[in-house]
């Protein structure tokens, strides 16, 4: 007999959405997560008076074109939630350019034609090709599951998708735009999705950019642990179950079929295994990590089947809590870019992202900017993140690893302050993750809070090719279909 209608495998976004929207249908749901809390990468600690953001600094769309607001008003998450929209897309800082991107499509054309007259043509493509790969891409989920990779889309609904299946982001802009600092703007906001322009999937780059374009981006008030401690509250609500610090140890298959899952505490002394069975099992957790607990014939061919995959960067995030407003020491807007004067061409922003901290392009997220509650009034929260890897970090003693970190967030709270000076004596909490913390938190091979890399040949329906190969185990995660960040997930 079944203890439960559905098991969800992990309490990231992917299953905590798939648990909260199965529970609202009437399926008995265990969610087991293996950490203290609940969200994966959409998760607050606390450190003094501050509330830290682990991931989240802005969600894209939410207007009537973004198809994940269905399932957020199916869940009662917009009128629950409350959403804080971001004042612009982000600003832009170089040596030779200093620019503030508006979040409307066509005030940004209008910014970007005064700055750039000779590039209005380019300009206006760019807009339209990654509007029209968004409106494309909207209509899918309704038609996505009569569409596999062996018959394709057809030209005359997708033609933009169609025709950008296998193109990359950096070689489109090298089509359309001469400037190479145009590029780089264009292209801020690249440490979003991946970390080089050449391998980025122009339908995921154009569709997620798009968003922004349209309907914004937003930031949840209180910290993304808001969200998800609603969808847990949610599966609760609708009788489920939701158990944290639980470690599944292996996915229970019979006769070819998932049926359950074996699990244990992660604190205290019991290392008891506990056996929980479902007709319907779903992994949140990362595809690679399935591979480990599926019995040996199950895991070898699926092992087989990802193998050619490869996962996405990481990220450095330096967590900093300030005693007064950074507003204080000139920081005006929510998001910074801030670029190496020296990189000069977008062809070498990989390079740039592998390179010294003291030249890596960085984002400043000023959470003071707008209502975040994550400070008491009259101070201030923020966050600067990089690209990162898990191999930068590894084989260093406890020792050599603290005093790296210390290091680092020296070089870039630096260059922080030579953008705005004075913040740096601001500061009064400082707090550095890595690729490593990433992974001891969320399980996550190399640390990438990104699952696979969204490149042209692992982005869009292609996306669709990870699955699990065993009847009745379900992937919902990053690593899967569509893949990728809030929205993704």
């Amino acid at each position: 007999m079944n203890d439960f209608d559905v098991i969800v495998v992990g309490g990231g976004l992917g299953g905590l959405t798939a648990g909260a929207k199965l529970a609202r249908e009437g399926c008995r749901v265990l969610l087991l997560e293996q950490h203290a809390v609940v969200g994966g990468c959409a998760t607050v600690f606390r450190r003094r008076d501050f509330r830290v953001e682990v991931g989240l600094h802005e969600m894209d769309g939410l207007d009537q074109g973004d198809p994940k607001t269905r399932i957020l008003n199916d869940l009662g998450v917009l009128q629950q939630v409350e959403m804080v929209r971001a004042p612009e897309f982000f600003r832009f800082v170089n040596s030779r350019l200093d620019f503030v991107m508006p979040d409307n499509a066509d005030e940004a054309i209008r910014a970007l034609e005064a700055v750039f007259p000779r590039e209005k043509r380019g300009i206006r493509k760019y807009f339209k090709t990654i509007a029209a790969i968004r409106r494309e891409a909207a209509r899918l989920p309704d038609a996505r599951w009569k569409i596999n990779l062996t018959y394709p889309l057809m030209p005359a609904l997708y033609p933009h998708l169609v025709y950008n299946m296998g193109r990359d982001l950096g070689r489109f802009l090298d089509a359309v735009i001469e400037d190479e600092d145009l590029k780089l703007l264009l292209q801020a906001n690249l440490v979003y999705y991946h970390d080089d322009p050449y391998s980025m999937s122009m339908i995921y780059f154009g569709a997620a950019q798009a968003s922004y374009f349209t309907g914004g981006g937003h930031y949840i008030k209180g910290g993304s642990q808001q969200l998800s401690d609603y969808l847990a509250g949610q599966i609760k609500a609708a009788g489920g179950t939701v158990l944290c610090r639980r470690l599944v140890t292996s996915i229970l298959v019979r006769h070819g079929r998932a049926v359950g899952v074996a699990y244990r505490r992660t604190r205290g002394q019991e290392r008891e295994i506990h056996e929980a069975f479902a007709p319907a099992v779903v992994a949140n957790s990362a595809v690679p990590n399935v591979v480990d607990l599926l019995p040996q014939d199950q895991g070898a061919r699926l092992k087989r089947r990802i193998s050619p995959l490869q996962p996405a960067c990481s990220l450095l995030s330096i967590y900093l809590g300030f005693e007064k407003d950074p507003a204080c020491a000139g920081s005006r807007h929510y998001s910074t870019f801030v670029f190496d004067g020296g990189l000069t061409t977008q062809r070498r922003v990989l390079d740039n992202h592998h390179g010294d901290p003291a030249r890596r392009n960085f984002v400043f997220a000023d959470y003071s900017r707008i209502d975040s509650g994550l400070a008491p009034d009259g101070k201030g929260m923020g966050a600067i993140c990089a690209p990162d890897y898990l191999e930068d970090w590894v084989g260093l003693d406890p020792d050599a690893y603290a005093r790296k970190k210390e290091a680092v967030a020296k070089v870039f709270v630096k260059r922080l302050d030579d953008l705005h000076p004075g913040i740096r004596d601001l500061i009064s909490y400082c707090e550095v993750g890595t690729p490593k913390t990433v992974r001891r938190y969320t399980l996550n091979p190399h640390g990438t809070a990104y699952g696979y890399a969204q490149t042209p040949r692992q982005a869009g329906l292609r996306r669709m090719a990870v699955r699990s190969g065993v009847p009745d185990l379900y992937f919902a995660s990053a690593w899967a279909f569509p893949g990728g960040g809030f929205t993704g997930a």
